[in-house]
């Protein structure tokens, strides 16, 4: 006899919370085609995403202390993935940019993760990926919902 489908929100919440870790640790092993470290690649992340942004910005979305974030930025800097720019409105205050190679490389990141989860995806059959798209709809508005 199967097993129903457990529906309740708090059983869901957990399964799709651990879902989620496992999902993102196993895609993370495609991050060692970039050659940036765990902390460097997400901080790169957040440039392209965010930026132009301050290093004081930057060290709060990425939660550690700008001493940190500082030998952080060094480190991309060096690798010409971001640039630092005076801020516009304050000559004091210093902007980071993403370059274009840092772009590509964050792009090439994205894609090696997407294919290697389109590659499982493809496996399933076509009921099972139906269903799929259908939970990412729904997560993803229960996502928009959180504040």
């Amino acid at each position: 006899m199967s097993n129903p489908l457990r529906t309740d929100p708090d059983d869901l919440a957990d399964r799709f919370h651990s879902a989620a870790i496992h999902l993102l640790r196993k895609l993370r092993r495609e991050d060692e085609g970039s050659g940036l470290n765990a902390p460097r690649l997400s901080a790169l992340s957040v440039i392209v995403f965010a930026g132009p942004i301050s290093l004081g910005d930057l060290a709060a979305a990425e939660q550690v202390r700008p001493p940190t974030m500082t030998r952080i930025v060094q480190a991309l800097e060096t690798q010409m993935l971001i640039t630092r720019q005076r801020d516009q409105d304050d000559a004091r205050s210093v902007r980071l940019t993403a370059t274009a190679k840092g772009k590509d490389l964050l792009a090439a990141g994205r894609k090696r993760r997407v294919d290697a989860l389109a590659n499982r995806i493809a496996t399933l059959s076509n009921e099972d990926r139906v269903c799929l798209a259908e939970a990412s709809r729904i997560l993803a508005d229960v996502i928009r919902a959180i504040p």
